[in-house]
């Protein structure tokens, strides 16, 4: 197993990584929309929460050597699911064409109150 760290997403907030590899599969601890830089939460609304999130993943991603495109499942854990469809279009516009398989769950509690948290599972490039 190889631990997965960059300074171009969140640190962990916990007694996790950023994410494993092992073999030739990434797996990725979830994002939440904090700023790297700052550690804080990004202002705005889910649109932009989800944006951060995937910037995060995608960071989390190239420092184990993939990228969005290798994604092979996420799982979204949403606040609220009423903002499922404001969501599902900052997800679509990151994603494209590439649609892995997802699981989407509505989350009583997330961390720091945050409206978004993704996790992945990707292969390598």
């Amino acid at each position: 197993m190889k631990v997965v760290v960059t300074d171009e997403a969140p640190k962990a907030l916990g007694p996790y990584c950023q994410a494993i590899v092992l073999g030739t599969l990434v797996f990725c601890s979830g994002q939440i929309p904090l700023d790297p830089r700052s550690m804080k939460v990004v202002e705005g609304g889910i649109e932009e929460q989800t944006e951060q999130v995937l910037k995060n993943l995608a960071a989390v991603l190239k420092a184990a050597g993939s990228d969005p495109s290798k994604v092979l499942k996420t799982t979204v854990f949403l606040r609220n699911l009423d903002d499922f469809q404001k969501m599902n279009v900052v997800y679509e516009s990151v994603f494209g064409e590439h649609t892995p398989a997802r699981s989407t769950v509505q989350a009583a509690r997330l961390p720091l109150e945050v409206m978004v948290e993704i996790e992945c599972i990707a292969a390598l490039s």
